[in-house]
């Protein structure tokens, strides 16, 4: 192998391994994007909201939401393949409920967040959270 070979195996082994890194790197974030995928959708982030507070059947929810039961019945699926909710038995009824407070809290700071407005006359720069 001469001088010019080697350093191109060199550098496409450089650069194969810093993109498995970055593979690695990024795998480690797959979990929060399933998450934000789950609820990506402002009837999903309503049905976390409701779940708060205690646990629904679908007819409580699609009565709170005003929304036609097929339609709600397809966004909890959605969320139970997310394991963000579960189903309990409520004698006949099925409530549902959700699986980890982590998920309520997150939803209530991206509601609060959502309904900030920058002072007048800021830029879109980041600022420091309030303490």
């Amino acid at each position: 192998m001469d001088e010019d070979e080697a350093a191109v195996t060199a550098a496409t082994a450089a650069t194969t391994s810093g993109r498995s890194g970055q593979v690695r790197v990024l795998e480690d974030y797959e979990g929060a994007s399933e998450l934000f995928r789950a609820l990506s959708s402002p009837v999903r982030v309503a049905l976390v909201s409701l779940l708060t507070e205690d646990e629904l059947c679908v007819h409580e929810l699609v009565d709170a939401l005003e929304l036609p039961q097929p339609l709600v019945s397809q966004h909890l699926r959605i969320l139970r393949d997310a394991d963000l909710v579960s189903r309990t038995r409520r004698g006949r009824e099925v409530a549902y409920v959700l699986r980890d407070d982590h998920v309520a809290h997150i939803v209530a700071d991206a509601r609060l967040h959502s309904g900030e407005a920058l002072p007048s006359g800021s830029d879109d720069a980041p600022h420091e959270p309030p303490a």
